[in-house]
């Protein structure tokens, strides 16, 4: 007698739906982690300009006219990334801008600002963004 071996129809739609299952999940889980890493790129160039921002501060007693083009501070256009269309500085206040294209959708044309505040001779930092939660770096603060 020879029997047949090999899978049932019943048993490999069971596995495409394990799989179909499993993609559902882990698609847009993939999708969060990328949008992530590239605010993370902004977050990173951002913080590469509050030494600069600190130390003007400290020269001159005041963050207005702490600018992007101005007291050693690179213009906005310079600073740039992968994801990144540009970073500048307006008052001490540090803006990345997300580009519009290539970057994940949830992050298109968004801002991180970093934010000082005088603390009595030291200089605190405040992270805000008009991107949601789910994509900023967990010290930040989202729509």
């Amino acid at each position: 007698m020879n029997a047949q071996k090999g899978f049932t129809l019943i048993e490999l739609m069971i596995v495409v739906a394990i799989i179909g299952i499993l993609a559902a999940i882990a698609i847009p889980a993939y999708q969060d982690y990328i949008a992530r890493s590239q605010m993370t790129e902004a977050m990173s160039l951002s913080s590469g300009l509050k030494t600069n921002v600190t130390e003007t501060y400290g020269q001159i007693g005041t963050f207005t006219g702490i600018d992007s083009g101005s007291n050693g501070i690179p213009a906005s256009a310079d600073i740039k990334g992968s994801y990144v269309d540009n970073v500048a500085v307006d008052d001490g206040v540090i803006t990345a801008t997300m580009e519009s294209s290539g970057v994940s959708k949830g992050i298109q044309g968004s801002t991180l600002t970093l934010t000082p505040t005088d603390a009595t001779g030291s200089v605190t930092w405040a992270c805000t963004s008009n991107a949601l939660q789910k994509y900023l770096p967990k010290s930040c603060t989202g729509s």
